[in-house]
């Protein structure tokens, strides 16, 4: 995972945990554009974390965009 996925998923795991779910989404619009139906799928699944840390939350984000080129 890319330094710049893990600076972005320690940014998102902050909000859920702080239960700022709006905030969540709109950072998630704002950064990805992804739609409010997948944005509900990641925090979804990083809420359901046992153990949430940016390499888990950079993980899930991943599945859910546009592989990065190499």
């Amino acid at each position: 995972m890319s330094a710049i996925w893990k600076n972005h998923a320690m940014h998102l795991a902050n909000m859920i945990n702080c239960n700022k779910e709006t905030q969540a989404h709109l950072y998630l619009e704002q950064l990805m554009l992804f739609p409010v139906d997948v944005q509900d799928k990641i925090i979804e699944e990083i809420s359901n974390l046992a153990h949430c840390n940016s390499e888990a939350v950079a993980d899930i984000i991943g599945r859910y965009s546009m592989p990065e080129l190499k």
